[in-house]
């Protein structure tokens, strides 16, 4: 993505975002904007795709180390989540998760809302850590 500002990229992106949505009027807070709270819980969302594709099995959220809201989401807003594996240990794996939003759709300019860092535990069928296989 090519940036046109700090928080403005062209909607042009190579990427797939790991989630898409649209955030209705029963996801705002009293002052008009999408809770931060439904931001959060799809950024984990995102983020587990990710983590689950590498663990090839469930994940568990362990952490949230990093959190920063930009801008406010409105109603009407097309959301984006892009989600990366950065870091690979034996049973965990952290993922940082870019969130972008497309305000105007007849001109296509995403604008960068919240950036995350999560990590997650690899589990077995019964619940327990499990290690995390070799990439194939």
């Amino acid at each position: 993505m090519s940036n046109t500002s700090p928080h403005t990229t062209a909607c042009t992106c190579e990427r797939q975002p790991a989630l898409r949505v649209v955030p209705l009027p029963a996801d705002l807070n009293p002052a008009g904007d999408v809770f931060g709270g439904w931001i959060m819980s799809m950024v984990d969302i995102a983020g587990s795709i990710a983590a689950r594709r590498r663990a090839r099995s469930r994940v568990a959220t362990v952490a949230v180390n990093s959190f920063i809201f930009k801008q406010p989401v409105s109603v009407g807003d097309l959301v984006s989540f892009y989600s990366e594996v950065v870091t690979v240990g034996k049973t965990s794996i952290t993922v940082d998760v870019e969130v972008y939003v497309e305000r105007n759709p007849e001109n296509a300019v995403a604008h960068k809302v919240t950036e995350a860092k999560l990590t997650y535990v690899a589990l077995d069928h019964h619940g327990n850590k499990r290690t995390i296989p070799p990439e194939e």
